[in-house]
């Protein structure tokens, strides 16, 4: 992993991998403004693949994530990377556009913690991308970054999510009743969470053993 000369926090910004799966090289960059056309193709085309999960927005699927929006939420993401409370990456598969990867709510101090996030194309489901994104964020969390706890939350009919945060070594904690307006209702999240002290060596050399990933 390379941390680029003029980082405002330990770990942003930075590249990240690749790692190879089945679908190809999986590697994170930092969102870029011209990454508008490809986010929105995506997110449009994959809208009942995506929305199902995603928090309910003002307006329609197709206003919330037509590309003229990108570049007003590419400067938010970006301005949180630079008071590092975030790190808002691009998920990469042979160097195209695949899914984005963030780390949110980073909390330095005695709690040194933080929640993560993701999402693929629909292509790339199944696919093991997002287990090498996903891996690729944790190790940069518990590495460069200096965080103690990287928590997420999932839907508890989100089987595919769950089985990704597993292959990561994600353990369940409790059930959060109504926590999140999630396509147009208060639904219930189930609590996953992982500390450093539970890694032996990193989560990528993990999947590398296990058969899931290859370094090259």
């Amino acid at each position: 992993m390379n941390i680029f000369r003029g980082a405002q926090h330990p770990g942003w910004p930075a590249r990240l991998g690749p790692v190879r799966v089945a679908a190809g090289a999986v590697s994170l960059r930092p969102v870029r403004l011209r990454d508008a056309s490809a986010w929105s193709r995506i997110r449009l085309r994959d809208r009942d693949h995506l929305e199902p999960w995603e928090p309910t927005g003002r307006g329609s699927w197709e206003a919330r994530n037509h590309a003229s929006n990108w570049p007003s939420l590419w400067s938010s993401l970006k301005a949180e990377g630079r008071k590092g409370v975030m790190i808002p990456m691009v998920i990469e598969v042979n160097g195209e556009f695949g899914g984005q990867l963030t780390v949110g709510n980073i909390v330095r101090g005695a709690l040194r913690s933080a929640w993560i996030g993701y999402w693929v194309s629909k292509e790339l489901g199944g696919a093991g991308v997002a287990t090498a994104a996903l891996a690729l964020g944790v190790d940069h969390c518990f590495g460069p970054v200096g965080l103690h706890r990287v928590e997420a939350t999932v839907r508890p009919e989100n089987l595919a999510s769950q089985a990704v945060l597993r292959n990561v070594g994600f353990r369940e904690e409790g059930m959060l009743r109504r926590y999140l307006d999630v396509d147009g209702a208060w639904r219930d999240h189930l609590l996953v969470g992982i500390t450093v002290d539970e890694v032996a060596g990193t989560v990528l050399d993990r999947l590398i053993r296990e058969g899931r990933a290859t370094s090259n």
